[in-house]
Parts: structure tokens; sequence; C-alpha cells
């Protein structure tokens, strides 16, 4: 049989990054058991995609999810926060932000 998930890599990528934002793309890469070079293609995807938002905090990047955007080659009406809520992930507004930019936001509350 052949082996597949459930979740696709872009999905588990995702993932790894809203339990700590703030992590390496060689530590995302371990998490989802794919190439560093495949994880950096990924966090591109998604950036491109408005997934996610990254800036810099000295020289490590800090990403942000917004988690209002539709889930992709779906038939339902579903946000990707709503899936990330499945996982035990709630949305907090972050500091220094207001307004919808506070509410499409997404961090990991212990």
């Amino acid at each position: 049989m052949r082996e597949w998930t459930l979740i696709s890599h872009h999905g588990l990528v995702l993932a790894s990054i809203s339990k700590n934002p703030e992590k390496t793309a060689r530590e995302i890469s371990d998490d989802v058991g794919i190439t560093e070079r495949t994880a950096h293609k990924i966090i591109i995807d998604l950036e491109q995609a408005g997934y996610i938002t990254r800036s810099k905090n000295g020289r490590h990047n800090v990403y942000r999810i917004h988690p209002h955007m539709p889930l992709r080659n779906t038939m339902s009406d579903a946000a990707v926060g709503e899936l990330l809520e499945l996982f035990g992930w709630q949305q907090k507004e972050i500091r220094g932000l207001s307004g919808s930019s506070a509410r499409q936001s997404l961090i990991r509350v212990c």
C-alpha cells in the first residue's frame, strides 16, 4: 500500500508554526519530516497565499498565522483557524494590534 497522510505538508508546516511561531525552518522540517529546503518552499507558499506573515526578531523569523483564510480545495466555508482549533490552538489578541489585524492573527495559548 502506498503511504500517504490525511493532512498535506503545507498543513503540517502551518500546524508546526502554530505551536511555536519562532521556530526555524530546520525545526519545522524536523517536526514535519521533510527537508529544510522543502520547509522553506512551503513557508514561502503559505506567505504568498496570505496564510502567514513573516517578520524579523533579531536574526530570527517570527510567523503570524491568519486564521480567517479559507481552507483550500474544499467545498465548505471553513477557515484555517477552525482547523487549527481542532488541534487545541486558540486565537488571542496580540499587543500592538487592533481591530481586524488583531482578530486575524493567531498565536498559541497554553
